[in-house]
């Protein structure tokens, strides 16, 4: 448990322009397709650097979908990023036609995720993204815990993926904790922390928060496992398997709405695989409001206090 430290605070869009300005040396025939909101999502890094592969659209997210879905069809891996709301809803039609129905090889980076992009409030704070994408066929759904992860997971998923991939990030500054120089293995899960009373499954921001939440657990004799999915689709089947049967009890954390996100997941998994009981810890089917971002977890229950809350209650009603 102690092993994970905060490295510093830093925003998970930073650690996905980091990773897409390092594959521009690696990928000649990337190119980046820019929304208007070029240095809010982390892509002024690869303007930078490489201006002759860098196309400004506006605020026209349709467009650049469309646009790269195209470009992926004659060779090249095109990445564009856009706040999430707009990302996965504006442009769904797009995205689920020309970039899904093709299998087109198109890096997607969705922005300013959860509730925790705060004052923007409930219009930009994108709380339905992994249900609406992971729907989709063909589509590789990423969710990384830092920014750390988030460059790791960039990189990794240009290299191993051939199609589609929505990479999903925030936009405030964060803990960072995970190794700077990790392996990243799309579509595997990973348990940060040991444990056999209950296993608190989180992905994106939250993995920091059930990591406190599992410490605040353990003072109450309660030994929970930590699992960081952050890959959510595909998911990993045979690690939540592992830990259905470790543990027998599954708390999933996510901000994200309570329907069609993470919990939905790995509820579709277990009922058919290796069935236990499930809390689901997210939106409570409501939209966000505006407000700093501690104050908006707090009030939504989604800082590592309410979640070691709902953990105990939940250990209590099922397993004692």
């Amino acid at each position: 448990m102690d092993d994970f430290i905060n490295k510093g605070d830093k925003a998970t869009r930073l650690g996905f322009g980091e990773g897409i300005a390092e594959a521009g040396g690696l990928y000649p025939n990337l190119v980046v397709l820019g929304a208007d909101i070029t240095s809010s999502v982390g892509l002024n890094l690869f303007a930078e650097r490489y201006p002759d592969r860098f196309f400004s659209f506006g605020i026209a997210e349709q467009n650049i979908a469309a646009v790269a879905a195209g470009m992926a069809l004659t060779n090249k891996i095109p990445v564009f990023s856009t706040y999430g709301v707009f990302a996965a809803f504006r442009a769904a039609d797009q995205i689920r036609i020309s970039i899904c129905y093709n299998n087109a090889k198109v890096i997607i980076g969705g922005a300013h995720a959860g509730i925790s992009v705060g004052p923007d409030g409930a219009t930009h704070q994108a709380l339905e993204d992994i249900a609406v994408i992971r729907s989709l066929p063909n589509i590789t759904l990423i969710s990384p815990a830092d920014a750390n992860q988030a460059k790791a997971a960039t990189l990794a998923a240009i290299k191993q993926v051939n199609g589609p991939v929505y990479i999903r990030f925030g936009r405030e500054p964060v803990p960072n904790f995970t190794e700077p120089n990790q392996t990243f293995e799309v579509g595997k899960g990973e348990i940060l922390k040991n444990g056999t009373d209950v296993a608190i499954v989180a992905t994106g921001h939250m993995v920091w928060e059930a990591l406190m939440a599992a410490r605040t657990l353990s003072l109450q004799g309660i030994n929970a496992m930590v699992v960081n999915i952050h890959t959510i689709k595909p998911i990993d089947k045979t690690l939540l398997i592992h830990t259905a049967q470790t543990t027998g009890l599954i708390v999933t954390v996510e901000e994200h709405q309570v329907h069609g996100g993470l919990g939905s997941a790995v509820a579709e998994v277990l009922s058919q695989e290796y069935p236990v009981p499930i809390k689901i810890i997210g939106m409570p089917d409501c939209f966000g409001e505006s407000g700093t971002p501690a104050e908006l977890l707090q009030k939504y229950g989604l800082n590592a206090d309410a979640i070691a809350h709902k953990v105990f209650q939940a250990v209590n009603r099922f397993k004692r």
